[in-house]
């Protein structure tokens, strides 16, 4: 059974850094693409940052290109995300996900974890 997750959130004053990650269990990791998203109120969900487990396909969201960074930690078995320099458009309840490298769809979620960037 495939288990995300999240965890790391939290309240930060805009410029700070937060460290997300998603802790991975019961998936192949070479099988599959791993992914951040967030959903603000009132917006759709979008996605931030992805990755294959391998460390290639890495892409990201423009609104945090230079700002977050994802990677993996292969002792840990989780995929972070490295948020700094936040603003309060970077408010939202942040998920991890994760599709098979073969599919369009992200079938395997976490529960989230609240980001809130407030001074």
């Amino acid at each position: 059974q495939v288990q995300l997750v999240e965890s790391g959130g939290g309240l930060v004053q805009p410029g700070g850094s937060l460290r997300l990650s998603c802790a991975a269990s019961g998936v192949t990791f070479s099988n599959y693409v791993m992914g951040w998203f967030r959903q603000a109120p009132g917006k759709e969900r979008e996605l931030v940052a992805r990755m294959r487990w391998s460390g290639r396909y890495i892409y990201y969201a423009d609104s945090v290109k230079g700002r977050f960074t994802i990677s993996r930690d292969d002792a840990k078995n989780t995929v972070d995300l490295q948020m700094n320099s936040l603003n309060s458009e970077d408010t939202a309840v942040y998920y991890c996900a994760a599709r098979l490298v073969s599919a369009v769809k992200y079938i395997h979620w976490g529960q989230g974890t609240q980001v809130t960037v407030s001074s």
